[in-house]
């Protein structure tokens, strides 16, 4: 024992004393480790515990319906698929970005712009990488399931439209929500959601959007799903019942293929839309998952403009269609009493300068009623003259032109009533009288849309109460303004659009037996005579006139009032009036067969040399829901708008 003790060797105090310490303070740090994984950083380590064994998958909710006025699906929709990347591990994702990429066939700087867009989401959101997966990118991703973790599939649905762009702009179409929409939604909206864009879709964007679910998944540490937690199921968009008539539509769609203008129907009695059509149109399907940016760019570069919808932003010259406010005008200020005539040689001169009629050798004596009927450019010109500039100004304005409508439809322009005050706020220059006389036909600065014509005109023909249109079936409050008009007048401008059609006026080949149907026609020029004939030739076919028609029926409390407009159409006789004819008729023929008659809609091509299309409608019953008076409908509404050309491709396959 005293071999251990006499050579034990002993340590100087100093040392221990440092070792002492040393040992307590790494008992400190440790102490202080632990306090601070345990308490301070808790949460966060949880979250991350949790995150490797629980992963959040989005559901996706699909958008609601869209129906036409009798429960006919416009819009509806399919499931697909979309590919997500899950944004739960930065290194997974920075060591296998290449190899997603190039497996989905998507450049990897754009899947780095997606994350730097969602840095400030939630790490547990996942980013959509494609809309739509292809099979090949499906089969890629279940052939990397256990290397490839951050890539996940989710059902979604996408929007089914009509094809050849059928009701197109009214419709509008979905896309994927910008970065201003996202800052308005007030955190509604992330980066990747789906939300209206145009038209309908983006007016009831609210209503149409339903509310996305939710689903936790166990997963192993290869990512696969072991097991499920919970599910918040997700509340589907609510459907839309528009005023939109589907046979109406396909009428007016057949009367104006393959020209360039627009259609509206409206029911002036409640200001329904019944049909509306806009002329070139693009394929809505294009827009159902992404569009593709170059698809995207030749549809705003073609020159035929095909997403503007001329229906309520084609601000052009009415034409000869003014000359009702015009007759409206005189017979309200009293100016000019209601016996006014003019003789006719076939011109005027006016301040020094000739103005021509469009009837070379004239109309003779004519009066307001004559005047309306043949369409005599003289005797308004005398009323333009008599009446000024600011009186013409007052009741256009009045009646419904040179102001919105109030659609429900984003995106609608005003056009255009001129006046001194206007030219000389916006030109700064002052307001010439010879000027008017150009205006009183409804040309010089004077501009309006189809829906504007429809609208004042249906509101004229009522006594002077225009509607609020609207394309919501069940859409409230409906303004209404009003600007009474005498009896007198009402029947005088009745009489006179009655003579179009039904006497030997300019559109007398368009009357329909047993309809008062009544009318007026307009040609509207792009550009004066004497400039077109200096053109001459190929030049001069690019300025052809447009074809303006509106008509409604019956002549007392109208039901229905069309106006459509053909572009480059020359003469609205020959070019607009048939088409306003056809769906008059087809209103009219759907209307007897509530009573349980069979009836036909003729689909006029706009070729003449093609023979008219026939769709054969046989009555259906109505459901037990339905009014009395409406007690029977076409069993056309059985049929789908995911069809629209069925009638017109059996006979015509170039139809559209």
């Amino acid at each position: 024992m005293s071999y251990w003790f006499g050579n034990e060797h002993r340590l100087p105090q100093s040392r221990l004393t440092f070792l002492a310490y040393l040992l307590v303070g790494l008992f400190v740090v440790l102490v202080l480790g632990y306090w601070k994984l345990q308490v301070l950083e808790a949460d966060y380590y949880a979250e991350l515990a949790e995150r490797n064994r629980i992963r959040t998958v989005p559901i996706n909710a699909p958008r609601g319906k869209i129906l036409d006025r009798e429960g006919r699906v416009l819009v509806d929709n399919y499931p697909s698929f979309s590919i997500l990347l899950l944004r739960d591990d930065r290194g997974e994702i920075e060591r296998t970005l290449p190899q997603i990429a190039a497996g989905l066939n998507i450049p990897e700087e754009e899947i780095r712009a997606r994350l730097e867009a969602a840095r400030h989401e939630p790490q547990f959101r996942p980013i959509v990488l494609k809309h739509e997966a292809t099979p090949a990118d499906i089969a890629f991703i279940e052939a990397h399931r256990r290397d490839l973790t951050a890539l996940e599939l989710l059902m979604v649905y996408r929007r089914r439209y009509p094809r050849d762009g059928f009701l197109a702009h009214v419709i509008g179409y979905v896309g994927e929500a910008s970065e201003q929409q996202i800052e308005r939604s007030g955190g509604r909206l992330r980066p990747g959601d789906i939300v209206g864009k145009a038209g309908l879709e983006r007016q009831y964007n609210d209503i149409l959007m339903g509310t996305d679910g939710l689903r936790r998944l166990v997963v192993n540490s290869l990512g696969r799903e072991v097991g499920r937690l919970d599910e918040k199921e997700a509340i589907p968009g609510q459907p839309i019942e528009i005023t939109i008539d589907y046979d109406l539509q396909l009428v007016a769609e057949a009367g104006l293929a393959g020209r360039k203008g627009a259609v509206v129907a409206l029911d002036p009695r409640t200001g329904e839309v019944l049909a509306m059509v806009s002329h070139p149109a693009p394929d809505l399907n294009l827009f159902a998952i992404r569009i593709p940016p170059e698809e995207w760019r030749r549809l705003n570069e073609d020159p035929d403009r095909p997403m503007l919808n001329r229906a309520i932003q084609a601000q052009l010259a009415p034409g000869s269609v003014f000359k009702i406010m015009m007759g409206a005008a005189m017979l309200e200020s009293g100016i000019l009493p209601e016996r006014f005539s003019v003789f006719c040689p076939g011109f005027g001169v006016f301040y020094g300068r000739t103005f021509r009629c469009w009837e070379k050798e004239g109309h003779g004596q004519v009066d307001l009623h004559r005047a309306i009927v043949r369409s005599c450019d003289v005797f308004f010109y005398n009323v333009g003259q008599r009446l000024g500039i600011d009186r013409i100004a007052f009741y256009a304005q009045q009646l419904g032109l040179g102001r919105r409508t109030g659609i429900d439809l984003p995106g609608e322009e005003a056009g255009l009533v001129p006046s001194s005050e206007w030219k000389q706020r916006a030109l700064k220059q002052p307001w010439y009288a010879g000027e008017t006389i150009s205006v009183a036909i409804g040309q010089g600065a004077t501009t309006s849309t189809p829906l504007q014509l429809a609208y004042s005109i249906g509101g004229i023909a009522s006594g002077g109460v225009f509607r609020q249109p609207h394309l919501l079936k069940n859409y409230s409050p409906v303004e209404e303004i009003r600007f009474p008009l005498a009896e007198r007048t009402v029947q005088k401008l009745a009489q006179g659009m009655f003579g179009v059609v039904n006497e030997d006026g300019t559109a007398q080949r368009s009357r329909i037996e047993g309809v008062e149907f009544c009318g007026k026609t307009g040609t509207s020029q792009l550009i004066s005579f004497d400039t077109l004939r200096r053109l001459g030739g190929h030049l001069a076919r690019r300025f052809t006139e447009n074809a303006w028609f509106v008509g409604y029926a019956p002549r007392v409390n109208p039901e229905i009032v069309v106006a459509v407009l053909v572009e480059h159409g020359e003469h609205g006789s020959s070019a607009a009036a048939p088409i306003a004819r056809d769906v008059v008729k087809a209103y009219y023929d759907k209307k007897s067969a509530r009573e349980g008659q069979r009836y036909t809609v003729e689909l006029r091509h706009h070729d003449p040399e093609q023979a008219p299309m026939i769709a054969e409608l046989q009555p259906r019953p109505a459901p037990e829901s339905a009014s009395s008076g409406a007690s029977r409908t076409p069993a056309a509404s059985r049929r789908q708008p995911a069809e629209p050309s069925a009638a017109r491709r059996s006979t015509d396959p170039g139809t559209r």
